[in-house]
């Protein structure tokens, strides 16, 4: 039985996300920051664990940590993320860079603390991946001049998990990013191209394909590669 831990499982993608893997029969670490607000999530049926966790805080991660102790993960889901400062204060000419840095905290910062904190868990799976969710934002190849901030933040969190991909494919753990498209979320708005039914489906495939020969990639949610 596989166990995948997803943060930001309460709302949006990571809510479908962690839906459409209980529904399949996985076991789930359901994270996010205040379980007790998260109806949805806890309305789910399926082997789900909620657990509390706010990925910005080094105490939260190290708690939940210790919670954790000596369960296997076979998948880190790094879901979890934020839309940084408001649209217009995250341009070339006006900037909230307190906003800034809580973008680079959460979206840059955050999967990685998530990541070194389950790292013993992931040790004791027989093929253990980390996926992250990110954004085409984050690519350098992507010249959308708007949300200059989030972009930022997620092509710092792109290239630390390429890195990360080279230092753990010796130990067999798998890291990959997946773009999930333009989803009709809280993030996203409602004229987004897809639902996050739509986008659930298809980062989940993206996280199956994820193995140790194809470590390092970065898709789309639609199984294509996606430029960095």
């Amino acid at each position: 039985m596989t166990t995948i831990l997803v943060t930001g499982s309460n709302k949006g993608v990571g809510l479908e996300i962690t839906k459409a893997l209980s529904r399949r029969g996985d076991t789930l670490i359901a994270c996010c920051r205040r379980p007790a607000e998260a109806h949805a999530l806890l309305e789910l049926e399926g082997d789900i664990k909620v657990e509390e966790v706010a990925i910005g805080e080094d105490k939260s991660v190290l708690d939940l940590a210790k919670r954790l102790k000596g369960k296997a993960i076979d998948v880190l889901i790094n879901n979890a993320g934020t839309m940084g400062p408001d649209p217009e204060r995250q341009s070339t000419l006006d900037m909230d860079f307190q906003g800034w840095a809580d973008a680079f905290n959460i979206n840059s910062m955050g999967p990685v603390r998530m990541m070194q904190a389950v790292m013993p868990n992931l040790c004791l799976a027989a093929s253990p991946k980390i996926m992250t969710v990110t954004s085409q934002m984050g690519a350098l190849s992507f010249d959308m001049t708007a949300t200059n901030a989030y972009g930022a933040s997620k092509a710092a969190v792109n290239k630390f998990m390429r890195l990360a991909s080279i230092d753990l494919k010796p130990k067999g753990i798998a890291v990959g990013l997946v773009h999930p498209g333009w989803v009709r979320t809280d993030m996203g708005g409602p004229n987004a191209d897809l639902s996050a039914e739509e986008s659930a489906k298809g980062c989940i495939e993206v996280i199956d394909a994820l193995n140790i020969e194809n470590t390092g990639g970065f898709w789309k949610w639609n199984s294509e590669n996606h430029e960095w």
